[in-house]
């Protein structure tokens, strides 16, 4: 009886321990893709994704009609982001995180602001879909939403 509890201590304290280092890798993750957004630092970008990442953004036009929109494919984004003009800054403030992992699967859902040149542009929310490659977590997919009204900055 002794060794069944020593055994399923074990196993649950590896599971809520692997858990959290996961949490902790996932959000890492998406701080280094903001690091490099942030920076222009394409590479550091890369360095977090795998080579085919589907990008996509959901939003409601002038119209009021529900639009979702396929922003291209990674070289795209980031030959956008490499060619920013130096007198733009571009700041997306993460509010939140929420993490959900199922194994080699993760979803990182982060409410943000964004502040082009200081001023307050936009809101909405990050969804982020992550694989575990090997012992690295890897976006591959990334959708957002954008709005302008229901923001905190209102």
């Amino acid at each position: 009886m002794q060794r069944i509890l020593v055994y399923l201590t074990l196993v649950v304290t590896t599971t809520v321990f692997g858990q959290v280092d996961d949490t902790l890798d996932i959000r890492k993750t998406v701080d280094t893709f903001f690091e490099g957004f942030h920076k222009g630092d394409t590479t550091l970008m890369k360095s977090v994704m795998m080579d085919k990442v589907v990008l996509q953004t959901a939003f409601r036009n002038m119209e009021g009609k529900d639009v979702l929109r396929n922003n291209g494919n990674l070289s795209k984004l980031l030959e956008t982001i490499a060619n920013r003009p130096a007198d733009q800054k571009w700041d997306e403030r993460l509010l939140d995180y929420s993490i959900q992992v199922d194994g080699n699967m993760a979803n990182a859902w982060t409410p943000y602001e964004f502040w082009f040149n200081g001023e307050f542009s936009h809101c909405g929310v990050n969804s982020f879909q992550l694989f575990k490659d090997g012992d690295q977590w890897k976006i591959i997919y990334l959708i957002d939403t954008r709005r302008r009204k229901g923001c905190l900055q209102e």
